[in-house]
């Protein structure tokens, strides 16, 4: 598959380019092969004809960004420090197109530049109580929460899984791993309250968080604890040794 892709850029780059856009089949189309197998395997040109949209009467759009790959040997650095009059002096480009161009190698440079996000790390059961016992303690009906973390132990999300009634929430395994495959996780606590204000875990409270466990190890997303929030108190299951 691999030579595939590799062989359709090597193509693109050496054929010619006055054709039309609409005239190359589906499959060498930027956009087409952007949706297929996603934007890495564009070349530098594919890219930009994207963010160039449309041509001029004898130029596609990936002709004007091949002309300008050509035209610069280090492109992508080029475009990176040239100012707008510059952009838009190029032919077939004009004042919407270096617009279009320069907003996107600004969000580059914008993302690139981002501070380090700090995430907090998860050291014990009360850390996970503290983050919901304000939260939860107050709700009239049960509702089941999900933390998802990473291989250092950090928080990527605090996920709502399910709002139920005073004493359920109902709760499938596919939802809670779905929430936890869409992040990444390789971890997760299950988390929810009791309105009654007691933590005691119920049969049901018992038998899901073996349920979930079990799940856990077919899809590789380890459960590390179950935490109810009742009124200014908390029950772990990992505290209390039913959860390995």
């Amino acid at each position: 598959m691999f030579y595939t892709f590799l062989h359709d850029n090597l193509y693109l780059e050496g054929r010619c380019f006055a054709e039309k856009i609409r005239e190359l089949s589906m499959e060498e189309r930027p956009r087409e092969k952007l949706r297929k197998y996603g934007p890495e395997y564009l070349s530098t040109a594919e890219l930009l004809a994207i963010l160039i949209g449309s041509g001029t009467k004898n130029k596609s759009s990936l002709e004007l960004a091949h002309n300008i790959v050509a035209k610069e040997e280090k492109a992508l650095h080029w475009l990176s420090r040239a100012i707008y009059e510059e952009i838009n002096k190029i032919e077939g480009i004009g004042p919407a197109k270096a617009c279009q161009i320069m907003a996107a190698i600004e969000m580059g440079k914008r993302i690139s530049q981002r501070p380090k996000e700090e995430r907090v790390k998860i050291a014990d059961p009360e850390s996970v109580a503290s983050l919901f016992m304000e939260e939860m303690r107050i709700l009239n009906k049960e509702c089941f929460k999900l933390l998802t973390l990473n291989c250092k132990g950090e928080i990527l999300s605090k996920e709502n899984v399910a709002t139920g009634t005073l004493t359920s929430a109902i709760v499938h395994p596919r939802e809670v791993f779905n929430c936890a495959v869409r992040k990444s996780a390789q971890s997760i606590i299950l988390v929810h309250n009791h309105p009654s204000g007691e933590v005691t875990p119920s049969n049901e409270d018992i038998n899901l968080t073996k349920r979930l466990y079990e799940a856990g190890k077919l899809v590789g997303i380890e459960v590390l604890d179950h935490i109810i929030i009742g009124d200014g108190i908390y029950f772990s299951f990992k505290k209390q040794n039913l959860i390995l």
